[in-house]
């Protein structure tokens, strides 16, 4: 049957509102310009697991001929693309077809990490924008952010897919020493020293690495870099970065690269730069940029994307750059190796709270006459071992902020806990004066339920020396 007039033109209407909806039901399977002069795409694709990972594309109109594409990777949290707009627009700019996209949350936690998966998801990453209209397929590399500088040797070290590898901010060193390096640095800045500093960096470490509070405590980066034989690198840290620290890290990459025996590791160190490679004027501030949960980003600091762009275009073009370092900046202050992980860290102060607790627990037998000096012994001692415990850990997961105010040099609320160990030696020797007048006439329940006590206010001391309480 042959159509014509009205009917046909009907039947077109319905045809083209069809492929409308197709199109408009498709995320991603269309790019739009933006106001901003690139175009975006917006893309889903699969990561580890099988995943469903959310991103965008951005290139700039018009470019001829194959350009090159690079995979961002970002730092630490949740990470959503936005955090990384502008380093995706100002490289899509500059020519480098860019994929910037939402960090899982699934699989993803403060208890829970996984660079492995991470590095997946990445790699999925990159087998999309090989595929992307535009791209050339040899060129696409990975740039990695501070987390995302352990991730992304280790994605560029399981795949040949990876042209070239960029790390902006990566530690050289394993998470829980750059944690504390990161920790003490922003509490030095925030006037805090003396016991309190030294104890988030020794034993309150030791205490997270040993009972497994840390995830990837350990886990050594130079691993993945000695087997970076053949992508050329460019790393790259911001002059004033107080979260990684840069010098080290600049070594510590040089030294396992050199081992591979990789000719085309460039390393580079972005003046008035932070840790993200945005403006600051002393490493802890951001100056301009938009903002992002309520405070600023900073703006990218000048060379930052010209150090990028033209790296990449030399080593799309063949010629990658030969290696070469630059001088390392002044770093802040060294870091300091973790102590290696030890049943004492926990134990020691779980048998301390057992010791103290087991007096007012014992209460309920009524055996014998109470002693009110013990009591409040043992509940001043609970108190401060708990307070002691709890409070540099709340530091490590809420960050330095948790540390203020500060006054002489200590925080306020370890101060408090400082003044409470006092006072638990202090009550330990009204109680011993106590029990010799008091003691006449105790059975042997009686000595039974003072022993966990008073071998709990003995090994309180060394304890609290150990742990920094009883310490300036």
């Amino acid at each position: 049957m042959q159509l014509s007039g009205k009917p046909l033109i009907r039947l077109c209407l319905v045809l083209v509102c069809l492929a409308i909806a197709v199109l408009l039901a498709a995320p991603g399977a269309h790019a739009e310009p933006t106001s901003t002069g690139l175009v975006r795409q917006d893309v889903s694709f699969r990561g580890g697991g099988g995943l469903i990972l959310h991103g965008t594309v951005l290139t700039t109109p018009g470019t001829p001929g194959n350009r090159p594409g690079i995979v961002l990777i970002g730092g630490s949290g949740p990470g959503p693309r936005e955090e990384y707009r502008q380093e995706a627009e100002a490289f899509a700019r500059a020519g480098v077809a860019t994929l910037a996209y939402d960090k899982r949350t699934v699989e993803y936690s403060r208890t829970h990490l996984d660079f492995g998966l991470l590095a997946d998801d990445a790699l999925a990453g990159v087998r999309l924008l090989r595929g992307h209209k535009g791209v050339d397929p040899h060129q696409v590399g990975l740039w990695g952010f501070s987390e995302g500088g352990w991730v992304a040797p280790l994605a560029a070290a399981r795949s040949s897919d990876v042209a070239f590898l960029i790390t902006m901010a990566a530690s050289g060193h394993p998470p829980l020493r750059t944690q504390t390096w990161n920790l003490t640095t922003h509490l030095k800045h925030r006037g805090v020293g003396g016991s309190f500093a030294s104890v988030i960096a020794g034993p309150a470490a030791q205490l997270v690495d040993s009972t497994g509070l840390f995830p990837a405590a350990d886990y050594d980066p130079s691993q993945a870099l000695r087997r970076l034989h053949r992508p050329p690198v460019l790393a790259l840290w911001g002059e004033r970065d107080t979260q990684v620290p840069p010098q080290e890290s600049a070594r510590i990459f040089r030294q396992a690269l050199d081992r591979t025996g990789n000719k085309h590791t460039v390393i580079r160190f972005l003046p008035d730069a932070a840790h993200n490679g945005h403006l600051t004027t002393d490493g802890f501030d951001r100056i301009g940029g938009p903002l992002f949960h309520g405070k600023p980003l900073g703006e990218l600091a000048p060379g930052y994307v010209q150090t990028v762009s033209s790296w990449v275009r030399a080593v799309a073009a063949g010629h990658p750059p030969t290696s070469s370092t630059a001088t390392a900046p002044p770093q802040v202050t060294s870091s300091v190796p973790v102590p290696g992980r030890a049943w004492g860290a926990w134990l020691a102060p779980a048998l301390l709270l057992a010791g103290f607790a087991a007096y007012p627990l014992s209460a309920i037998l009524r055996r014998g006459p109470a002693v009110p000096a013990v009591r409040r012994l043992s509940v001043l001692g609970l108190i401060t071992v708990a307070s002691a415990v709890l409070y540099p850990l709340a530091v490590f997961v809420a960050g330095d902020g948790a540390a203020a105010p500060v006054v002489w040099g200590r925080p306020v609320a370890w101060l408090v806990v400082q003044m409470l160990a006092i006072t638990v030696l202090v009550s330990a020797g009204s109680t011993v004066v106590t029990v010799r007048r008091q003691h006449r006439g105790w059975g042997q329940a009686v000595w039974l339920r003072l022993a966990p006590a008073a071998l709990a206010t003995v090994g309180f001391v060394p304890w609290a020396l150990w742990w920094g309480v009883l310490r300036p």
